[in-house]
């Protein structure tokens, strides 16, 4: 089981927050899919998913998505994917 808690910001303080469970093991290849399906669910624009936020979540347990990797407008300065252990 995956758990991801999502968060954005602005202005440095958190504006939603959620924890999104994903079944089955993390998987790198997927990462892209879990962004959708979490930028869907919480009903926001999806950013584009480049190999170093990917490689960052791999690695560091987190990956941030900047302002500018969005192509539509966003009301937050930041989206972050934090892996939850279990």
């Amino acid at each position: 089981m995956v758990k991801i808690w999502v968060k954005t910001n602005l202005n440095k303080k958190i504006t939603k927050s959620e924890i999104f469970v994903f079944e089955g093991k993390y998987e790198e290849t997927r990462f892209e899919e879990y962004v959708r399906e979490i930028c869907n669910d919480m009903d926001i624009p999806t950013p584009v998913v480049l190999s170093s936020h990917v490689s960052a979540f791999t690695r560091y347990n987190i990956s941030r998505f900047k302002k500018g990797d969005f192509v539509e407008s966003v009301d937050f300065d930041e989206l972050s994917l934090e892996n939850c252990k279990v």
